[in-house]
């Protein structure tokens, strides 16, 4: 199943076809249909793999953890301190709680690619 997951790709005809119908957003569906397509699996399993995955990430981080997928990019867990902020109607100053974001990373494989650089193998 692993294999399945590793050779799954928006193809540049998927890509194409999204922005062709003004889309310009991969959905989970769009994934689902991906896999069905690609891997040759039933759509229910396809959706089944998909949500497996999603799934797997978000319980990671959930648990605090960074999740790193090669030649795509890291999810990145990062806590963000107390700070003075200002409401922006009246001017007066608001603190702001301590929080945990979620940034993403693109590798470097990945900014090449969105910025026209040569495909991947």
């Amino acid at each position: 199943m692993l294999e399945a997951v590793e050779t799954v790709g928006v193809t540049k005809s998927t890509a194409r076809a999204a922005r062709a119908s003004g889309q310009g957003t991969l959905t989970r569906a769009d994934l689902c249909e991906a896999v069905h397509r690609e891997i040759g699996l039933s759509r229910s399993e396809s959706s089944d793999l998909v949500e497996g995955v999603l799934d797997h990430i978000c319980d990671t981080l959930v648990a605090g953890d960074n999740v790193k997928i090669s030649s795509f990019g890291s999810f990145v867990l990062r806590s963000k301190g107390q700070r003075i902020g200002r409401n922006p109607k009246t001017g007066q100053e608001v603190p702001i709680e301590p929080r945990t974001v979620l940034t993403f990373r693109p590798s470097q494989l990945l900014r090449e690619r969105i910025n026209g650089g040569p495909p991947a193998a």
